[in-house]
């Protein structure tokens, strides 16, 4: 007798490689505003996140629109298409924002808005995951959903790796967790909106 698993219920998610041309722009572009008084001030985005975090800064549109934008916009296409069967003809880029976390910092358990988020990473410190314990949550993200119980599991961790790219639905609940080393855990995340006959279940 065979048996096959089958995970019929619960959230998707979806797991990209970035490309290094597209981290190594993200990380210049970060680079110039924080390196700049003016642009830091400009740009910051911590008034309108959850995060207890060292600075968290929004990305210029115009960066956005010519380096990000279709990448995104191709992964999300194909992240629909796989979780519904369905392709999404409309798919805009609500807002766009980096995190920059150091040692002690983190980001307590929350949700976006839109439809489709995304969170990438950019930057981690070395070991950034050693603790005193075996699992290996420092510096980590879990994804929580529902509560655990006999042959169902509400937390999926994530140790993130550089060029890392997870897309998930906004209202999946995540925090990030502290770590105790030296070093950047640089990450970005955005949220999307896609055609709301696909994103609204709720319809007739």
């Amino acid at each position: 007798m065979s048996i096959k698993v089958i995970y019929p219920f619960g959230p998707t998610m979806a797991k990209i490689k970035l490309t290094n041309t597209i981290i190594k722009k993200i990380n210049s572009e970060v680079d110039k505003i924080v390196s700049n008084q003016l642009l830091s001030k400009k740009y910051n985005y911590a008034k309108k996140l959850a995060g207890e975090v060292e600075q968290e800064i929004e990305l210029p549109t115009s960066f956005t629109n010519k380096y990000l934008k279709s990448t995104l916009q191709s992964s999300i296409k194909a992240f629909v298409k796989k979780s519904t069967g369905k392709v999404p003809k409309q798919i805009r880029l609500k807002n766009f924002w980096v995190v920059r976390q150091f040692a002690h910092d983190y980001n307590p358990v929350h949700f976006h808005d839109g439809d489709i988020s995304g969170v990438g990473y950019l930057k981690l410190p070395k070991n950034f995951s050693s603790g005193r314990k075996k699992y290996k949550t420092n510096g980590s993200i879990d994804f929580i959903h529902g509560s655990r119980m006999f042959l169902n599991k509400s937390i999926f961790n994530h140790i993130p790796k550089v060029g890392d790219l997870l897309l998930f639905p906004n209202y999946l609940m995540h925090t990030a967790y502290p770590f105790n080393v030296k070093g950047e855990r640089r990450s970005f995340s955005f949220n999307a909106e896609i055609d709301k006959s696909i994103s609204n279940v709720f319809h007739d």
